[in-house]
């Protein structure tokens, strides 16, 4: 899907945190500045995360209490040189209601696998966006996702 700014993006986002599933998995691929954390920072905002929502970029994760209850844990490895750096992070797949991956390929298969898989790229002045359901929570993740947009959501609603 092409998403024209930043408020598709932010849209995108909303519709992800209000269709999203009890517990969740998300792997976001790209470029930097893709988009990753803006679409990030969307869902969480959506979820009623309130406050700063900092990029974990040199604290490798972000943990955020939600409203629903348990947390978000927002992760970004760029910086990691090898998975095996994640078993120092004290990561329980068990104690997270939503992951959000960002670099999940550098994870070296420690990470839960992913519900939906999303890729941003540049795309003129904005971005383009696969979302790609990995597990059956996925499928319905991305039905509902789809319903939710097609219901006009906007970033500010």
């Amino acid at each position: 899907m092409l998403l024209p700014d930043a408020d598709a993006t932010n849209a995108l986002g909303v519709a992800l945190a209000r269709a999203r599933p009890a517990k969740g998995v998300l792997h976001l691929y790209g470029d930097l500045g893709a988009g990753k954390s803006t679409l990030a920072r969307a869902l969480l905002r959506e979820l009623g995360v309130t406050g700063a929502i900092r990029s974990p970029t040199y604290t490798l994760v972000e943990r955020y209490p939600l409203s629903t209850g348990g947390e978000a844990w927002h992760l970004d490895l760029y910086r990691i040189a090898d998975g095996g750096e994640l078993e120092f992070l004290g990561l329980d797949s068990d104690e997270a209601a939503l992951w959000l991956v960002e670099w999940p390929e550098r994870g070296g298969g420690l990470l839960p696998p992913a519900d939906l898989k999303i890729e941003l790229a540049v795309a003129g002045d904005g971005r383009r966006a696969g979302v790609t359901p990995m597990t059956e929570a996925g499928q319905a993740w991305l039905r509902r996702m789809q319903t939710v947009r097609q219901q006009g959501v906007a970033a500010d609603s």
